[in-house]
């Protein structure tokens, strides 16, 4: 409060306004102010000045009835619209209104499903009321559905009567049947894949009605799987004529100013089914007596910005996709194939242009200094990565042998002294295993096994690292605009929870303690090996923020580096052609750099990438999720061994040991109880037997469902050995099954669940 004033009741201060209004259960107007601060006569008049000035200042918004809100909280009654899932599979919304509309990724909402248990679709409007767990997460439930759903639907198509029929979603989060009338279903045959658009109507037969806009063949086929995720997502896959010409007009590249490096031995290192080869690498020991034991490294990278001018339909349309999107059977590229299997490709014995990061590495792993420079190329080999590990294992074949000595061990030689600068930097080193799809000739899916993971993975990994780090550096040390990739610090609430946790299992993890990756990696060190560590590698994962593309330095958390740009993948990523065409400004490599006035567009530019690179990693996700379920469907009514990887008020997912599947344990069929969800253990807790459910957990489940159309597992709970719990043993409960077998309770519990049937019957 303010100094006292002779006779009057001290004037609240600013701040103490906002805070009664943050704590205040409803939004408040100037009579609830003035009454709970007791202001009488002239003090209203003040009060009023003080509550239009905090809303011109943006800290204020007004309601109903000029109720006022802290722009800081949400209101308890608002439009949301739907944004997806998070991991556990709750529903998550934005604001749709308002000013929190505006800062909508500041707020964690978790939607409830409908009276009726329905969780309504992706871009639906819902009428909700809000209540606030902490901080920024807030718990709402649906008042009344507002529609705005997504507008067009992939889903299967079945006949029904009269020439009709219904579509099931591909989509399972879009929960809804439609009907199709005859008129509507564009002679779609049964079991056929459709695109259809929900029409307007008065839901007859309970239905929503739609129409088909699209045939898009056979359901039954894994060579559809991609398709829908395409569609479902909206990624465009089809080249506007002009981008198309623009793409075969494209030629060599003579060598004019550039530099020539086509005697240099570069070589690319990639995955055996990769297409398009767009980086190239060289290290040799430095001469420089000044850095002994140190190397010279050479990254070179497709010059991308000499084939796609800025402003060109080429340009527009790679801004529109943002990135390309890989799929177990197809690529939806950012750039046509005439560039990104062409002319940007880094092909063996072919001149190609190209933009190269030259840098001088201490023996220690630091980056001691650095150029960029635009070349002229020549790869020397196309290898991929099984064959350099086994070349410096000792098995040379044909096209390593007479590379090993003079290119191939020089770069590990490289790799090791930045190897030894990561650690010592306290990076946070995640194995996430993931899955590959095996394809057979006709596209039949032989099998889903981990992806394979060696050094020479990590040595190409920690190349590229390095180049974007240097590129980053040169902008900023020549004051250019920079695309940067900003990794954040974990959210400080996650922190502390995942820190609970790990007391529970009694691992050391102090309170307050500074927040950096090497706590993280301290943390999974301590637990390898043990029953606790997917637990914890799974809270660790969760509690990590998601990266995202501006043009203001935050730093990168994961890597623990201060600066950080994507510069090695310009074929397929746009932000790294931004920082090619920056690069070349910075240098005076050419005149077609970026533009000064192109500066002012990087913030939102790195938004709409961003967003792009989140669709894009929704359609593979959803895509590998189909081929899995697929994959499994011949194994329905099989028991394997899981563990659990997301405890939700709805069910329990486990992820399966030998596919790395995720399949859900619907809360309805664990055993008879009312389960309550403790978000802070990561359990259902059963009210009634006290059974306890926990994240980490090994359980042994049964297929009862694999649905390859909307890639979803179901699944449930068997007895049998899975393993040992990274939980301590908690104390049984004292009745019912869990604990003694108090049969008496059961009997009661049975006699007035009959009583409340018959009286529901009468």
């Amino acid at each position: 409060m303010r100094a006292p004033r002779p006779g009057k009741v001290p004037l609240p201060t600013r701040e103490q306004i906002l805070d009664y209004l943050r704590n205040s259960n409803t939004a408040l107007g100037k009579r609830d102010l003035s009454r709970a601060f007791g202001l009488r006569g002239t003090d209203r008049i003040w009060l009023k000045e003080q509550l239009r000035q905090l809303k011109d200042e943006g800290l204020l918004e007004s309601g109903r009835g000029k109720r006022q809100l802290p722009t800081d909280r949400l209101p308890p009654v608002t439009v949301l619209e739907v944004s997806g899932q998070d991991e556990d599979g709750e529903v998550l919304a934005k604001p749709a209104t308002g000013p929190w509309a505006e800062t909508g990724d500041t707020w964690t909402i978790y939607l409830a499903p409908d009276r009726g248990g329905q969780p309504p679709a992706v871009g639906e409007r819902v009428l909700a009321r809000l209540t606030p767990i902490e901080g920024t997460r807030y718990r709402a439930s649906i008042i009344r559905r507002l529609g705005g759903a997504t507008q067009r639907v992939v889903g299967r198509f079945q006949s029904g009567e009269r020439g009709g029929g219904l579509v099931i979603p591909a989509n399972r989060r879009v929960k809804e049947v439609y009907r199709v009338g005859p008129e509507e279903r564009l002679e779609a045959g049964d079991g056929e894949l459709v695109l259809i658009e929900p029409l307007r109507g008065d839901r007859r037969r309970g239905r929503d009605e739609a129409r088909v806009v699209e045939r898009l063949g056979g359901s039954d086929s894994p060579r559809s799987f991609s398709l829908i995720a395409i569609t479902e997502h909206g990624l465009p896959d089809v080249f506007p004529p002009k981008a198309l010409a623009e793409a075969e007009a494209a030629g060599p590249t003579p060598l004019g100013s550039r530099e020539d490096l086509r005697e240099l031995p570069l070589i690319t290192i990639d995955g055996a089914d990769a297409r398009d080869f767009d980086d190239a690498v060289f290290a040799q020991a430095d001469t420089d007596p000044a850095n002994q034991g140190g190397f010279r490294l050479l990254v070179a990278i497709a010059d991308v910005a000499h084939y796609v001018p800025a402003g060109g339909a080429l340009d527009r349309e790679a801004l529109r996709r943002g990135n390309s999107a890989y799929f177990p059977d197809r690529v939806v590229p950012m750039l046509p194939e005439e560039l990104s299997n062409g002319w940007c490709s880094l092909k063996p014995e072919e001149d190609r242009p190209c933009l190269v990061a030259e840098m001088w590495i201490g023996a220690d792993g630091s980056l001691k200094r650095h150029r960029f420079s635009r070349a002229l190329m020549r790869s020397r080999a196309r290898l991929t990565y099984e064959q350099v590990q086994d070349a410096i294992d000792g098995r040379t074949d044909e096209a390593t042998e007479d590379l090993l000595e003079a290119v191939l061990k020089p770069l590990y030689a490289a790799f090791a002294a930045l190897d030894q600068a990561r650690v010592r930097r306290g990076t946070l080193d995640m194995e996430i295993a993931e899955k590959q799809v095996l394809l057979g000739n006709q596209g039949e899916v032989r099998g889903i096994v981990p992806r394979q993971r060696l050094d020479s993975h990590r040595l190409i990994e920690l190349f590229m690292v390095t180049a974007n780090v240097a590129a980053a550096e040169a902008l900023e040390a020549r004051r250019q605009a920079c695309m940067y990739r900003v990794h954040p610090p974990p959210d400080a609430a996650k922190v502390a929870a995942l820190g609970e946790v790990l007391r529970a299992l009694g691992l050391p993890f102090a309170k307050g303690q500074p927040i950096r990756p090497a706590l993280f990696s301290k943390v999974l060190d301590q637990v390898a090996g043990t029953a606790a560590a997917p637990l914890i590698g799974e809270l660790v994962l969760r509690s990590q923020s998601q990266a995202f593309y501006a043009p203001s330095n935050e730093g990168h958390f994961g890597l623990s580096l201060l600066r950080y740009a994507h510069f090695t993948s310009p074929i397929r990523r746009y932000a790294d052609l931004l920082v090619h065409r920056a690069l070349i400004a910075a240098y005076g490599l050419g005149d077609d750099g970026l533009a000064a006035e192109d500066a002012a567009g990087f913030a939102e530019w790195g938004e709409a990438i961003s967003k792009c690179e989140r669709r894009a990693a929704m359609a593979e996700r959803d895509t590998l999720d189909r081929f899995t379920a697929h994959f499994l469907a011949k194994q329905v009514g099989a028991i394997l061994p899981g563990r659990v990887t997301g405890v939700t008020r709805f069910g329990l997912f486990v992820r399966l040991n030998e596919s790395g599947a995720d399949g859900l344990v619907p809360v309805t069929s664990l055993p008879d109880d009312f389960y309550d969800h403790d978000e802070r253990l990561h359990a259902l807790v059963g009210r009634r037997w006290g059974r306890r459910y926990r994240l980490g957990e090994p359980v042994m489940v049964r297929l009862v469902e694999a649905e390859a159309l909307t890639g979803s597992l179901i699944l449930e709970l068997t007895e049998g050995e899975a393993g040992p719990s990274p939980w301590p043993e908690l104390p049984k409960s004292k009745s019912g099954p869990a604990g003694t077998g108090d049969r008496r309770g059961a009997r009661r519990d049975k006699a007035r669940k009959l009583r409340r049937q018959k009286r529901h019957r009468r």
